[in-house]
């Protein structure tokens, strides 16, 4: 029990690290709405359990040891950063602006499939979320509590348990902003800022060695 409890705490620290998933759930918690928020959480939650499938099958290992698909993957990272980011830029500028706005405030934009969609796509395609379950998980293996697919799929439980509060916090602080009733240049600003951050996040991948 301890041993579940302390890597349940230091899962909620790298859950609670600001990336590219909990902008998104900040986003879509402010400008879908909770439910909408969640059913992108559900999504990242869905990517996040292959990547554990694929651990406990013994597919991490040959990913953390090919250079050639964590390159690939982090190219599909980068690209899908820089469509979402810069797909969200460009509709600030747009002269329907002001009808989207309304449509986002209404909660009416996106349909929740989408949404779930598109926070899978940016899971399943980040080197980080990879690194998480092939290099943080299996620090806490312990011999002493049962075989390697075991454990992973505990610890891997435990972690999308933590991720599910962290990314529920982000959606419903984005809620909380949206029940504010920002006027539609604020709400303008915060869809730009989002996909600035969300390109400058796709540039940081593309420039890192991993």
């Amino acid at each position: 029990m301890t041993w579940a409890m302390v890597f349940f705490g230091a899962a909620v620290l790298v859950a609670f690290t600001p990336g590219a998933n909990n902008l998104l759930g900040l986003h879509h918690g402010m400008t879908q709405g909770v439910w909408k928020g969640l059913a992108g959480l559900l999504g990242r939650l869905a990517a996040f359990t292959v990547l554990i499938a694929a651990v406990a099958a013994g597919l991490g290992q040959l990913l953390a040891a090919s250079e050639l698909a964590l390159t690939v993957i982090k190219w599909a990272g980068v690209t899908y950063l820089v469509w979402i980011g810069g797909r969200l830029l460009w509709s600030t500028f747009r002269a329907e602006r002001t009808a989207l706005v309304q449509m986002s405030r209404n909660a009416e934009s996106l349909p929740a499939p989408r949404i779930a969609r598109k926070e899978f796509v940016v899971a399943i395609t980040n080197p980080k979320a990879i690194l998480i379950f092939t290099a943080f998980v299996p620090q806490f293996i312990d011999a002493a509590h049962g075989s390697f697919p075991t454990q992973i799929a505990i610890l891997g439980a435990i972690y999308l348990l933590a991720e599910f509060v962290a990314g529920a916090t982000y959606v419903g602080v984005g809620a909380l902003v949206r029940s504010l009733r920002l006027s539609r240049r604020a709400t303008r600003n915060v869809d730009r800022g989002t996909g600035v951050v969300l390109l400058g996040m796709a540039g940081t991948l593309a420039a890192s060695n991993s």
